[in-house]
């Protein structure tokens, strides 16, 4: 559309209400409107909560400032996550080196809990198993929880969030007032117990956390556990 067709669609339209709208189809049918009225992006005055008014070409750097600000943001969160996830793959690395060298099953619990306890500052874990072993440790529960893991873990292998009181109680003999994960332990498709893991915080353990680190750590500690209780 020329300028002479604009002109003209400006006259046909004098009668219709001057609408948002309108305006703004008329900006997109024409984007060089601005080009052959120049001396309006500097007169034209924008209201501003802060400044009062602005010009256009104020404004759009206004935005532009506010754009770059908001992705210096995003990327300052993702170097946090990336450097959080580092850390958490090296401690996971330097566990499973632990965990290997065990020579007994105590000693294999007592790797976990300080592992879960002091390196991750988790609140406590709890590990309950079928069948019954001839150990006795902290970290054992010792009720029977086979209804917990009927009710939590049929389906998955995993569950995130905050337990019932009662089941609060089977496991670790007492309230948790925070989120808990629990892990299905399964060796040779057997299922052979799960692993619970407090902590304080009631949305540490989310539902949408990510199992990558999880699914290596269940596996290795299922096996290690079939080998040392010969489950």
């Amino acid at each position: 559309m020329n300028k002479e067709q604009s002109d003209s669609l400006l006259i046909q339209t004098d009668d219709l209400p001057l609408s948002d709208h309108l305006i703004v189809s008329f900006l997109q049918e024409n984007p060089d409107f601005f080009n052959r009225n120049p001396e309006l992006v500097t007169s034209l005055r924008i209201k501003d909560n802060q400044r009062g008014t602005v010009s256009l070409v104020e404004r759009h750097q206004q935005q532009l400032r506010q754009k770059i600000h908001g992705l210096e943001d995003e990327i300052t969160q993702l170097m946090s996550i990336a450097n959080h996830n580092e850390q958490l793959f090296i401690l996971y690395s330097d566990l499973y080196l632990r965990l290997i060298d065990c020579h007994d099953a105590n000693e294999l619990l007592d790797c976990l809990y300080v592992a879960t306890t002091e390196f991750l500052s988790l609140t406590g874990l709890k590990l309950w198993l079928s069948k019954s072993v001839n150990i006795l440790h902290h970290s054992l529960a010792t009720k029977d929880c086979g209804g917990i893991m009927q009710n939590r873990l049929t389906k998955d292998v995993y569950y995130f969030g905050r337990l019932q009181q009662t089941e609060q109680e089977m496991i670790f003999s007492e309230q948790t007032a925070g989120s808990v994960v629990l892990i299905k332990l399964t060796h040779n498709e057997e299922d052979i117990g799960f692993l619970a893991i407090s902590s304080e915080d009631a949305e540490h353990f989310d539902p949408r956390m990510d199992t990558l680190l999880l699914s290596q750590f269940r596996k290795l500690v299922a096996k290690l556990l079939h080998q040392q209780l010969a489950l």
